[in-house]
């Protein structure tokens, strides 16, 4: 059982940058910055990845992939080439990113909800990036992960993707809002799930071997994961996750371990407050490294390590689609303990679904609406 659960109610909360329009300083802890609006008009977006050209690629979660040049530019026909796209209740295109040798290979990985007998289900598909004179396109596609069994529920499809510093690619996933599922190991709902870039599952998987379980398992007992990052020092994969009315969660995701979904939780049943499970704690079961009571509803997770915002480099940032907000964590040095929270842009932008940094230092956001807007944090001199 991991050290350094410290409760909501005990961390100093800070509610900065609650006034001011778009472009105007906003002050916090540790920085002074502006908020700069690089696109907008992108209907629901769910990701973002980042082209060495300068180039973004976004997500919409109707089922599109759009090209956003360098300054802001939206390239109005979208990407050919994605798979089909379940675009029901939470369901649709849902995470981007690019394989480590994409200048090489031009891999670009989407996860999504793909249709299929017994409704949909999280879905993880690769193809070529080319751009040329006929347009943008994702060629020699390949889907290299499917859920099973498929479900006609509309919730809880997760899906980050991750790949660690060995190559191996994460993919987050939820229990379809299903949670009698979570804990079974011959089903693939509730599971973080580790596979080989081209969809081979690694001959170390925990599960590797054994009759009546998925060996595409990684860890289990999840609700809704939907933020994922590496931690710039150990290179571990920190996960959160949704509750469900209360105990939205972070995790460090390791291999094998139980992170105790619907057993344990410190959430309760929607509406009429009663317990899930057991309670909040089970032995056996891995306690969260931190969790949010009431709920934030968190989407999109990055470490910052860059220099452009000094006092920020280590910190973790999550944004929250409840109350519409970014939250910086400052952690513990080189450790795994959460030690202040910091809430920024409660209220003023919308609901944050995606936290990335770009390879120029700052942070980029992504708000969830039908005329979602691609932000940058930009650093303000005092």
């Amino acid at each position: 059982m991991r050290k350094g659960l410290i409760a909501a109610g005990l961390l100093v909360l800070t509610l900065s940058g609650l006034a001011g329009a778009a472009g105007q300083p906003v002050r916090s802890e540790k920085a002074t910055f502006r908020v700069a609006i690089v696109s907008e008009g992108l209907e629901h977006p769910w990701a973002v990845a980042f082209l060495p050209d300068g180039r973004f690629l976004v997500t919409e979660r109707p089922g599109r992939l759009r090209l956003i040049a360098a300054d802001g530019r939206v390239d109005p026909q979208p990407v050919a080439g994605v798979p089909p796209v379940a675009a029901v209740g939470q369901g649709g295109l849902l995470d981007v990113v690019l394989h480590p040798n994409f200048a090489d290979n031009g891999w670009v990985y989407l996860s999504y909800a793909g249709p299929g007998p017994g409704g949909s289900g999280t879905e993880v598909a690769r193809g070529r990036l080319l751009s040329d004179a006929r347009g943008s396109r994702l060629e020699n596609l390949q889907v290299i992960y499917r859920q099973q069994p498929k479900s006609s529920a509309r919730v809880h499809f997760g899906s980050r993707l991750v790949f660690d510093r060995a190559g191996f690619l994460y993919i987050t996933q939820g229990d379809r809002g299903e949670m009698e599922r979570v804990q079974r190991l011959d089903d693939l709902a509730g599971k973080l799930v580790r596979l080989h870039d081209d969809g081979r599952i690694p001959a170390d998987n925990p599960w590797q071997g054994q009759a009546g379980a998925r060996p595409e398992i990684f860890s289990f007992g999840h609700r809704s994961v939907q933020g994922a990052a590496l931690h710039p020092t150990t290179g571990e994969l920190w996960t959160h996750e949704h509750g469900p009315q209360g105990g939205d969660e972070i995790n460090i995701a390791r291999r094998g371990l139980n992170y105790g979904w619907p057993v344990i939780t410190y959430g309760v049943n929607y509406g009429i407050g009663t317990k899930i499970g057991v309670g909040t704690r089970k032995a056996g079961l891995e306690q969260p490294l931190h969790q949010w009571t009431p709920s934030i509803a968190p989407s999109g997770m990055a470490f910052y390590t860059a220099d452009r915002f000094p006092g920020w480099r280590g910190d973790l940032f999550v944004g929250a689609l409840k109350f519409q907000m970014l939250v910086r964590l400052e952690l513990e040095l080189d450790g795994d303990r959460v030690v202040r929270e910091e809430r920024l842009l409660t209220g003023r932008e919308g609901r944050i679904r995606d936290v990335r940094q770009g390879p120029d230092g700052l942070l980029y956001l992504l708000t969830d609406a039908a005329d979602g807007k691609l932000l940058r944090i930009e650093p303000v001199k005092n």
